[in-house]
């Protein structure tokens, strides 16, 4: 399994704050969840296969930074991850999609992540077997002393520089490689070759109308018509580097041991799978006492999904998938529910609350500054591409951070995210004209930003919709 599962705790901890500024407790909690499936995994059969991973719930208004967090968690580990609103689901016997779905989502993620990296690793085999293929295709188009002076194929004596003409007598292996050498160095690039390349729409589509339990049915008879259908090849006419580039991919696609992917993948879904529950406050029954109605429907869904928590095998196209060991990560603002709402059953299996915290101003601060993927690094790379060299000063840092806390006090508390909509208004204007400015520095004020918003920021109705 991946090395990065080795990582202490405390590593965790200090990657996740290259990304995310503050929640220390919610930081802590998740870099000793990812530990303990190290620490799992050195434990000795049969105890090892007891041992049932910690899930999480993590409380807090939007925008503070909860999915990033577990988003940020499942890249350091290497893990399948899969986010879901808890609220897009139903009962059993609704219409709509059942709670298995998202173990079959998190298996197709972690097939494709697998297969990527396949890819990646046999990238070069696949290279160097298409690089034959279009030699074999070319090799034929070599002038001989049998072929006359018009040669054969697409090429002419002609066509080939005079430093390039081959000797008449020649090893064949010396030819191959002079072509080789040719191709790479690109002096074949304006001929025109024709190649065989896999027919991929000769699959007939099938759409069927699904509900609830019964997603796979429609990729389940795509795959067995694909199967019935044999495949065919098609012939298409390009030049030398498209042609190689596509029978690369063709090649890289054929040289994949998709057994052994999936066999990967089923490990890497069932022993490091993350699955990111949002909103789970919304299934919780208010007030715990109707006996009808939406409340119903919200606990049916709780009492569908605590199976799948608890470790259960779910069906799916590509295999049995066991659940035991799939990290749970649940969130939700719980401004009206509380997680003590929740069934009985469902809060045993998330042992682990941890609330995070509002931010303010110098939380705001720190986000525009500090993290890799800070929205002003952001802005400056992006001006750049304009030959625009944008700056900004302090105060005008300061100024962005103290109206973006002061429109989230007066209208609707949506955390960081505010700073997205201010950082737009307030470069709004040289976003437009970036690309007519000429080259230089602009920066960034406190005085700018305050013109910028100042108008917006002092009508409370237009800061409602625009901010």
């Amino acid at each position: 399994m991946n090395s990065s599962l080795s990582q202490t705790p405390r590593e965790t901890v200090d990657a996740l704050d290259k990304y995310i500024v503050g929640q220390a407790d919610a930081k802590r909690s998740v870099a000793i969840a990812l530990r303990n499936r190290w620490r799992r995994r050195q434990v000795p059969a049969p105890l090892r296969e007891e041992i049932a991973p910690k899930n999480i719930i993590m409380i807090g208004p939007t925008g503070v930074g909860k999915t990033e967090i577990a988003r940020r968690l499942a890249t350091l580990a290497n893990s399948p991850f899969l986010k879901v609103e808890a609220s897009k689901f139903t009962e059993v016997g609704y219409v709509g999609r059942d709670v298995e779905s998202m173990v079959r989502d998190l298996l197709e993620i972690a097939i494709n992540m697998v297969k990527t990296e396949e890819k990646k690793r046999i990238e070069g085999l696949a290279a160097a077997s298409a690089e034959d293929k279009i030699l074999d295709i070319l090799l034929p188009t070599v002038p001989t002393a049998a072929s006359g002076p018009g040669g054969v194929g697409s090429f002419t004596m002609r066509d080939l520089d005079t430093t390039t003409i081959l000797p008449e007598k020649h090893e064949s292996s010396n030819t191959r490689e002079r072509f080789r050498t040719m191709l790479r160095e690109g002096k074949l690039d304006e001929r025109e070759i024709e190649i065989d390349l896999q027919d991929v729409q000769q699959t007939p589509m099938v759409e069927i109308m699904t509900t609830s339990g019964m997603e796979d049915m429609q990729s389940s008879l795509q795959d067995a018509l694909g199967k019935m259908f044999p495949k065919k090849k098609k012939k298409k006419s390009m030049k030398v580097p498209e042609a190689l580039s596509a029978m690369t991919k063709e090649e890289t696609e054929r040289m994949v041991d998709m057994d052994k992917v999936m066999k990967e993948a089923l490990s890497r879904t069932q022993e490091s799978g993350i699955i990111f529950l949002d909103e789970i406050d919304k299934i919780a029954s208010r007030g715990g006492g109707s006996s009808s109605g939406p409340e119903v429907s919200r606990e049916g869904v709780q009492r569908d999904l605590l199976p799948i928590v608890e470790g259960s095998t779910v069906t799916t196209k590509h295999g049995m998938v066991k659940t035991d060991h799939i990290l749970f990560i649940a969130s939700g603002a719980f401004h009206v529910a509380k997680p003590s709402d929740l069934i009985p059953e469902l809060q045993g299996r998330f042992p682990i609350r941890v609330e995070l915290q509002s931010l303010g101003k110098e939380e705001f601060v720190r986000i525009l500054t500090e993290p890799e993927n800070a929205l002003t690094k952001q802005y400056i790379a992006l001006m750049e591409t304009e030959g625009i060299k944008l700056q900004f000063d302090d105060g005008a840092i300061e100024e962005i951070a103290a109206i973006a806390v002061e429109v989230n006090e007066r209208t609707e508390e949506i955390g960081a995210r505010r700073l997205h909509t201010v950082m737009e208004r307030v470069l709004d204007e040289l976003s437009f004209d970036a690309s007519e400015r000429e080259n230089g520095e602009f920066v960034v004020t406190a005085e700018y930003v305050k013109k910028q918003l100042d108008k917006i920021v002092q009508d409370q109705d237009l800061s409602r919709y625009i901010l």
